[in-house]
C-alpha cells in the first residue's frame, strides 16, 4: 500500500514498524455535543483503512481516544448544570450510537483522557525534567517551542506563525517565556475539575493528552496517526514536539490527514446556518448513503455535502442492494452444477474486479476508483447471470461482492422476512397480475412502496425487499 504522508508530502511505500501488525492512532471526538458531518469524514475514512489493512492481513491496533475534558465541556456542563463528566460519559454514548449508524466499527481503545492523568503528569514532569517545559508563576507549565529545531516540520508553519490551539486560553497570558509556546497543564480555576500535580491543582492542555494515550497503546514511535486536515497545525504540531522532545525518538512514521467538507458548496459554519450534527443529517437522509457519499471522493479532496449528492448516493447504493438481493435469489434455486466456459471467463473478470478494486484501494485509499470497480463487477453480474447460472459462479459473485462492500462498511443490512400485510399485499398482486387486473396491480405496488419496500418484477417473479 502507497499512503501519501502528509510529513514529506508525497506518496510512500507502507511500512509497517513491526511485520504484521500495524498500530494506528486517530483524533476523536471533543465529547460536549453530537459529532458533526465534518467529523464523520475521518471517522469514515480511517475506518475504511483499518479495514483495508486487515483484509490485506495485518493485526491492526486501533486507537482512537475521546476528549472528555475541555474548555467547551465545562462551559456547557456549567450550564446544565452537571458536572464534566455526566456530560461527557452521556456524549459518549451518543457517539457510539451515531457511529454505529455510520458503519464506523469501534477502535480497538477508546481511551479517555480523564483516565490518563497520571501518564499525562508523567509526560509533562518529563519535559520539565530535559528542559522542552516549564512551569510559569500561575501553575500552568509551557512547552519550550524553542527547545525543539524541528517544530514546524509537519505543517511548514514556522514558531512566528503559530497560532493558539483550539482549547487553549484566549486570555493573555504573561508567564510564558515566548507567545509560540503553548501550554501542557493548566492552573485550576474556580469551579474547574481538576488533579493534584507538581505544579498544584490543574488539568491537561488539549495536546498533550494525546501524545500520552497515544504512547501508551501503541508505544513511543507507531506507524500511522490520522485526522482531518484542520488538526495538522497546531494540534498534530504540537503532538510532535511535545512526544519526540520527551523521547528523542520519531513520533508517528506516517501522517494521514482528509479533506474539508463544504455544505451546498460554502465552508460549514455555525454563522452560515450550514452546520450540520450526524444525528440532523439522520432525520432526513439514510446514513448508509451519506456514508457511500464520503468514500465516493478521494480523502484527501474536498467534498461537496449537498442534496443531490446524496440523492445520487442513494441511487448507487439501491444499485448494489439490487444486485446483491438478485444474486441471493438466485443463489436459493442455483443447482450444484458444473461451471461452464462462460462462467469460468466471468468468475475470472470478478476476480479481475477484486484486484482492480485492491489496487485502488493500496493507492493512497482511493476508494472513488474501488466503487467503480465494485460496479463494474455488478454490471457483470447483471448480464452473467441468470438462472440457470451454476451455484458456484452465482457463489462466487456474491462471495466478492459482499467482500469489497465490507471493506468499505457498506452493503451492511440484510434482508427480513416480510411482515405479514406486506407479504398479502405481494401475494394479492401476484393474483391481480395472473388475472390482469393492472388497475389493482398498481393499486397494490404503490401500497407497498409507501410502507418501505421497493417491489421489482422480473423473469423469477416478484421481488420484494425494504428500500434502503
Amino acid at each position: 500500500m502507497y499512503i501519501y504522508n502528509s510529513m514529506t508530502r508525497k506518496k510512500e511505500l507502507f511500512q509497517p514498524l513491526h511485520e504484521g501488525k500495524v498500530g494506528i492512532y486517530a483524533c476523536g471526538p471533543t465529547v460536549y455535543n453530537f459529532f458533526h458531518i465534518g467529523n464523520a469524514r475521518p471517522f469514515i475514512t480511517f475506518d475504511v483503512l483499518r479495514r483495508q489493512l486487515e483484509r490485506e492481513g495485518y493485526e491492526v491496533t486501533f486507537v482512537q481516544n475521546f476528549t472528555d475534558i475541555d474548555d467547551k465541556m465545562i462551559r456547557r456542563a456549567n450550564e446544565e448544570g452537571i458536572t464534566v463528566k455526566e456530560l461527557g460519559d452521556r456524549f459518549i454514548g451518543e457517539y457510539y450510537k451515531d457511529a454505529k449508524a455510520l458503519g464506523i466499527r469501534p477502535a480497538t481503545v477508546h481511551p479517555k483522557a480523564t483516565e490518563h492523568i497520571a501518564e499525562i503528569i508523567a509526560l509533562v514532569q518529563r519535559l520539565v525534567d530535559n528542559g522542552h517545559a516549564y512551569p510559569g508563576k500561575s501553575g500552568d507549565v509551557y512547552y519550550r517551542v524553542s527547545a525543539f529545531p524541528g517544530y514546524g516540520k509537519l505543517s511548514g508553519q514556522s514558531v512566528e506563525d503559530r497560532e493558539m490551539g483550539a482549547s487553549e486560553r484566549l486570555d493573555v497570558e504573561t508567564d510564558k517565556e515566548n507567545p509560540a509556546d503553548f501550554v501542557l497543564w493548566k492552573a485550576q480555576k474556580p469551579g474547574e475539575p481538576a488533579w493534584e500535580s507538581p505544579w498544584g491543582m490543574g488539568r491537561p492542555g488539549w495536546h498533550i493528552e494525546c501524545s500520552a494515550m497515544s504512547m501508551k497503546y501503541l508505544g513511543e514511535t507507531f506507524d500511522i496517526h490520522c485526522g482531518g486536515k484542520d488538526l495538522l497545525f497546531p494540534h498534530h504540531e504540537n503532538e510532535i514536539a511535545q512526544s519526540e522532545g520527551a523521547t528523542g525518538k520519531p513520533f508517528a512514521r506516517y501522517w494521514m490527514h482528509n479533506g474539508f467538507i463544504n455544505v451546498d458548496n460554502q465552508k460549514m459554519s455555525k454563522s452560515l446556518g450550514n452546520f450540520f450534527t450526524v444525528r440532523d443529517i439522520a432525520k432526513e437522509y439514510d446514513l448508509e448513503a451519506v456514508r457511500l457519499f464520503m468514500l465516493s471522493a478521494h480523502y484527501r479532496s474536498p467534498i461537496n455535502f449537498s442534496r443531490e449528492q446524496i440523492a445520487a448516493a442513494y441511487a448507487s447504493l439501491t444499485r448494489l442492494y439490487t444486485a446483491r438481493d438478485n444474486m441471493k435469489h438466485l443463489l436459493a434455486g442455483a443447482k450444484d452444477q458444473p461451471l461452464t466456459q462462460e462462467e469460468t471467463d466471468f468468475l475470472g473478470r470478478v476476480k479481475a474486479d477484486e484486484k482492480r478494486f485492491d489496487d485502488a484501494m493500496d493507492d493512497d485509499l482511493n476508494t472513488a476508483d474501488a466503487l467503480g470497480a465494485i460496479f463494474e463487477l455488478v454490471k457483470d453480474a447483471n448480464v452473467s447471470l441468470n438462472a440457470g447460472s451454476s451455484k458456484a459462479a452465482v457463489e462466487g459473485a456474491l462471495g466478492s461482492l459482499k467482500a469489497l462492500c465490507d471493506v468499505l462498511g457498506i452493503l451492511q443490512k440484510e434482508e427480513d422476512a416480510l411482515p405479514e400485510d406486506i407479504q398479502r399485499m405481494v401475494d394479492e398482486r401476484a393474483l391481480a397480475r395472473k388475472n390482469k387486473d393492472w388497475k389493482r396491480s398498481d393499486e397494490l405496488r404503490d401500497a407497498i412502496k409507501a410502507a418501505g419496500y421497493i417491489l421489482e418484477d422480473s423473469r423469477e417473479g416478484q421481488k420484494v425487499r425494504r428500500s434502503v
